[in-house]
């Protein structure tokens, strides 16, 4: 048997929390929610929810379709109105929130188990004393057995603080609770090995073993029409969860007891398995790395590029050869080599004083900014390579 599938099968045996993400294009169309794709789907999350030995697996559902939802509502209720806007969305995400979170607690409900709502904006992961918060209301919710149904605060989120798709937020989730397995639901079979697109006889990847190896921007197709992701979001996702040292499990949501039958450690290959990294990041870094977008862009040069990914070391100023801002000090922002990010980091400085120091040697940082300066414009212990952003 291959390596990843027995850890695979080890995996599904032993998780004992797990965030599913349902995807728009699985749980609505044209016409508004699929009810009965509702139902199958929590009657799928509540079987597994109870373990063969009688324990208990937590779950986690991150849900979108708020927006497809909300537009429906305003059909049924002759308000043909334009929602395209910003303003406008937003307004319809929070009509269609309702009818989301209304749908999945009568399907849970049936399963025996009950829901709770939770939104949540970027803010509320990059601020330290929310992320604490969050985290301790999600235990308490938890601990009851009770099912937290997550989505994006679309009503007052702002471009700033938006996560861009809900993926972002399923992978955020899976570091702040600890869990063990995150499930992507989406539309698709799986992770094709090319875009059929562009070659229809392209077949599904039944594991992708080095996710960083992948070229997501060849390797993935457009967007489905009722979602923001596509599949080259769902695969940045899966590539933050497996430097936690989880993996992914991409699975078509609209096929008959896919949830039940994927996740069982006997049953077939199924979908797409995304193995972890080996050795997993530490927490810290991963909140680091993600807890906001990048607000500007450092280039360096190669040897700069070979010290940071080759020697482990921190980025100082001599290596910097141009500065994208602006930005203040302690900022997040990505480190860039030849057209391409190598990871992301937070900076000592602003862009102002890196314009002032970029190119410069120890010495002469100190004859441009006087004594009160750090060595390193970024420490590696606040860098981190391969950021999947």
């Amino acid at each position: 048997m291959a390596e990843w599938k027995e850890a695979k099968r080890r995996i599904l045996a032993e998780a004992r929390s797990i965030v599913f993400k349902v995807g728009s294009a699985v749980i609505a169309g044209p016409e508004g929610l699929d009810r009965g794709v509702m139902d199958s789907l929590a009657a799928q999350m509540g079987a597994l929810s109870r373990m063969p030995d009688g324990g208990r697996r937590t779950i986690v559902l991150v849900t979108s379709a708020a927006v497809a939802a909300g537009r429906s509502v305003l059909r049924e209720a002759g308000l043909g109105q334009e929602t395209s806007g910003m303003a406008a969305k937003q307004a319809a995400a929070a009509v269609g929130q309702a009818r989301v979170m209304h749908c999945w607690d009568e399907a849970f409900r049936r399963q025996g188990l009950y829901t709770a709502q939770v939104l949540l904006t970027r803010d509320d992961f990059k601020a330290r004393e929310r992320l604490l918060n969050a985290r301790n209301t999600f235990g308490e919710l938890l601990q009851w057995g009770v099912v937290p149904v997550v989505n994006e605060n679309d009503t007052v989120s702002i471009a700033e603080l938006k996560f861009g798709d809900n993926d972002t937020l399923a992978s955020l989730l899976v570091n702040l609770i600890g869990a063990d397995l995150y499930v992507s639901v989406t539309s698709a079979p799986g992770v094709f090995g090319a875009s059929p697109d562009v070659n229809p006889d392209a077949a599904v990847l039944p594991c992708i073993e080095d996710v960083f190896a992948l070229n997501l921007g060849k390797l993935c197709g457009g967007k489905t029409t009722v979602g923001t992701g596509g599949m080259y979001s769902k695969l940045l996702a899966a590539r933050r969860v497996a430097q936690r040292g989880v993996p992914t499990f991409i699975l078509p949501g609209r096929e008959p007891d896919i949830l039940v039958r994927a996740l069982d450690p006997s049953g077939p290959d199924l979908g797409t398995w995304v193995a972890p990294l080996k050795h997993a990041i530490p927490a810290r870094k991963f909140w680091i790395a993600y807890k906001q977008a990048p607000q500007g862009e450092i280039e360096i040069d190669a040897g700069a590029a070979d010290a940071l990914t080759s020697k482990g070391g921190s980025l100082l100023p001599g290596g910097i050869t141009k500065v994208s801002g602006p930005f203040p000090k302690g900022a997040l922002v990505s480190v860039v080599h030849a057209g391409e990010s190598i990871g992301v980091g937070l900076s000592n400085y602003s862009s102002q004083e890196l314009d002032r120091i970029r190119g410069l040697k120890r010495f002469e940082v100190a004859a441009a900014l006087g004594d009160a300066h750090y060595p390193e414009v970024i420490h590696r212990d606040n860098l981190l390579l391969h950021a999947a952003v």
